[in-house]
């Protein structure tokens, strides 16, 4: 099982040009290789094999004064940079082909120096290393202080140094970790999500929506006009950009930590999660689309599938056309029309139903129907996604808590 651990870097003002050099080639190679690739297209000559293109703008492009700089860095992160090309392209004709599911994936397109995230990816074959000093040892860019909060639980196979819109650089490990079950509990339980309440459990139980994003307008609002009456190219433009940035950041890793703590405690409350499978890219196009992308409802229901998968718990999405809200849960009628601001209703079978906790309580039954009707096949197990940051409890002594870590 992959897991990905997050921590600060701190480099030091001099090696923040290395990690700049390096985003700079990579982008370089990327955008080359991408050039080629369209001008091909477009004289009707034949794909340009992922190899041929290596040779053409990794190894020939060194020997070019026009390119000579390229050599300045480490190669593996120009090889890494093709091969975000090359799965690029893949997804691409995947997608056309309809052997890829989901929404349809665009061409590659060409990456802007302006772009306000910039990363670099480091594999085993660069040698990259954590000095006795608790130091992260990159080719060609140094020894960069690393904020740890915890040791690594095996050795990692790559590293991806980020540097994000707030100007905040952080180093990214993918380890191989084993499972970690927990012990059996007999609870169940059903998730309805939702923007008064941010989730209502089938045991009754309102969890209130934090609002962050709401919560940090006012901050917001007075950056972001201090950055409008600034002069654009100006050095007092780009100090007011990145002061919005590092607003908005702090709104999401406050909303990451929140949704980490709470998928957290449900997972390891209930031996069985289920939630209703939102369709959060539908809501996001209508006028709630503020207050859904402040939910974060995709980032929550992630977190809660990869740590099912860990700590060894049943999870499963109920079919969003399901009707959850309308079904009476103690004798399966089917009310009429029921608008949003109808928050509770009577069945004619006498029940007295709360809107959500109805929803929620369905919710759990399909979802249990649905596992019991399994054929229950021996498959192979899949591969979880490596979760982007989870919250710190437990900091080591004498450190000072990461940015990100594991629980």
């Amino acid at each position: 099982m992959q897991l990905r651990y997050n921590f600060r870097l701190h480099p030091t003002p001099g090696q923040c040009r290395a990690p700049a050099r390096a985003f700079g080639c990579a982008r370089t190679v990327y955008n080359d290789g991408l050039r080629l690739r369209q001008e091909a297209h477009e004289q009707g000559l034949p794909y340009i094999p992922d190899g041929d293109l290596s040779k053409q703008i990794i190894t020939q492009a060194k020997q070019t004064p026009q390119r000579a700089w390229l050599g300045e860095v480490s190669a593996v992160i120009l090889q890494q940079a093709l091969a975000d090309l090359n799965v690029a392209y893949r997804n691409f004709f995947a997608s056309l082909s309809g052997k890829r599911k989901g929404r349809k994936v665009a061409a590659p397109r060409f990456r802007s120096r302006k772009d306000s995230r910039q990363a670099v990816r480091f594999t085993k074959n660069a040698r990259f290393a954590v000095t006795a000093g608790g130091k992260l040892r990159l080719p060609k860019i140094g020894d960069a202080p690393v904020r740890w909060s915890r040791s690594l639980p095996s050795d990692p196979s790559s590293v991806t140094v980020v540097k994000d819109s707030a100007g905040r650089y952080f180093a990214s490990f993918v380890v191989e970790t084993s499972e970690q079950p927990l012990p059996q509990t007999d609870s169940q339980i059903g998730i309805d999500l939702g923007l008064t309440h941010f989730a209502i459990t089938s045991d009754g139980q309102k969890i209130a929506n934090p609002r962050l994003l709401r919560r940090a307008a006012k901050k917001l609002r007075r950056a972001q006009k201090a950055l409008s009456r600034t002069q654009k190219g100006s050095a007092n433009r780009q100090k007011a950009k990145l002061k919005v940035a590092k607003a908005h950041a702090k709104v999401a890793d406050t909303r990451r930590d929140w949704a980490h703590k709470l998928s957290t405690m449900l997972i390891r409350d209930n031996q069985a999660v289920y939630v209703e499978n939102v369709a959060v890219s539908g809501l996001a196009r209508t006028k709630l689309a503020k207050s859904v992308h402040d939910a974060g409802w995709s980032q929550f229901v992630g977190m809660l599938e990869y740590k099912a998968k860990r700590y060894g718990r049943t999870f499963a999405r109920v079919d969003r056309w399901f009707p959850s809200s309308k079904l009476c849960s103690a004798c399966g009628t089917i009310a009429g029309s029921m608008p949003l601001n109808v928050r509770s209703w009577t069945c004619p079978c006498g029940a007295v139903h709360d809107r959500d906790v109805n929803a929620a309580i369905n919710i759990l039954a399909a979802g249990q129907a649905e596992r019991s009707n399994d054929c229950r096949a021996q498959v192979r197990p899949e591969r979880v996604p490596a979760p982007r940051e989870e919250a710190v409890t437990h900091p080591k002594p004498h450190t000072r808590q990461a940015g990100i870590s594991l629980l």
